[in-house]
């Protein structure tokens, strides 16, 4: 195959690669760069390669793997000096092209991804998603087949765990948190008034705000009008079950940055919001799909 040939078969192969890194990573910018990676690597091999797709798929795996594994040893590396999560709403803001990809793709899929071991999401993705026999997931991770239908058995149970709570009164608590997310969403005031307890608190962790943001913040108005200004942020939002009961996750760029926990009174109105950023409880928290 000459370089010329190379070139058009990987150029017909992008979209379906950019899918492929996407699915693993979460990210348009991370999946560019992937693909990008990959091009390098096919251009200067002179391997006589027979399945080309095959061959560009693999190596895109590989890159993603790759990446996978070195964002989880970054993320156990200490953060002392870090800045607060939440100073800067540019950072918070997924680009253009994560909103064009993750048409037709479900955003909260991707987010609960990003809890998975990196072999778990490859074999997940790949078998789930992209509808890849075990046999050539197995191949692709250095993995029997048994032992990739393990891995992706395993994503499945983490990403739709067992609800405890009554479906009816989950629903409810569902629609509620989807209204507050899309009005903060919004920017719009007299919406989240009306889905705010007049004395509900909002608390949030140290490691997410600077110091001219209080810890804790009481009463409807003060707590609309704190969520009104959250646009950007909210943006990059999809509604989970937090151990079980709905909530927000905020995950820009396909990252998970915060959790609010979002709790109800007798009234279904919203009592308190805790967003959690600190490491060790986000550690701690069990994120799942909300039921279809």
């Amino acid at each position: 195959m000459t370089g010329a040939d190379r070139t058009d078969r990987f150029a017909a192969s992008r979209d379906r690669l950019k899918q492929v890194a996407y699915h693993l990573l979460g990210s348009a910018d991370d999946a560019d760069d992937a693909v990008q990676a990959v091009w390098l690597k096919a251009s200067a091999s002179d391997a006589d390669v027979a399945n080309v797709d095959g061959w560009l798929t693999t190596i895109t795996v590989h890159e993603c793997l790759d990446q996978l594994r070195a964002r989880t040893r970054r993320a156990e590396l200490p953060l002392d000096d870090a800045a607060p999560v939440l100073a800067s709403q540019a950072s918070w803001v997924s680009p253009e092209s994560d909103a064009l990809l993750a048409d037709g793709v479900d955003r909260a899929l991707l987010v609960v991804l990003d809890r998975l071991s990196p072999a778990q999401r490859v074999a997940f993705v790949l078998h789930d998603v992209f509808a890849l026999p075990f046999d050539d997931v197995g191949r692709l991770l250095d993995r029997s087949p048994a032992a990739a239908k393990k891995l992706a058995s395993r994503a499945r149970d983490r990403i739709r765990a067992p609800q405890p709570d009554p479906p009816r009164r989950t629903r409810e608590h569902l629609r509620v948190v989807e209204a507050f997310l899309a009005a903060a969403r919004g920017g719009d005031l007299a919406a989240l008034l009306r889905l705010l307890a007049p004395d509900v608190v909002r608390t949030v962790d140290a490691n997410l705000v600077g110091r001219q943001v209080p810890a804790e913040v009481r009463g409807a108005d003060a707590v609309a009008e704190e969520s009104r200004l959250f646009t950007r942020r909210a943006a990059t939002g999809v509604v989970l079950l937090v151990d079980g009961a709905p909530g927000v996750v905020l995950a820009p760029h396909g990252r998970i940055r915060a959790v609010l926990r979002i709790d109800l009174g007798p009234d279904d109105l919203i009592q308190a919001v805790d967003i959690v950023g600190d490491p060790a409880r986000l550690a701690r928290i069990t994120l799942t799909l909300p039921p279809p």
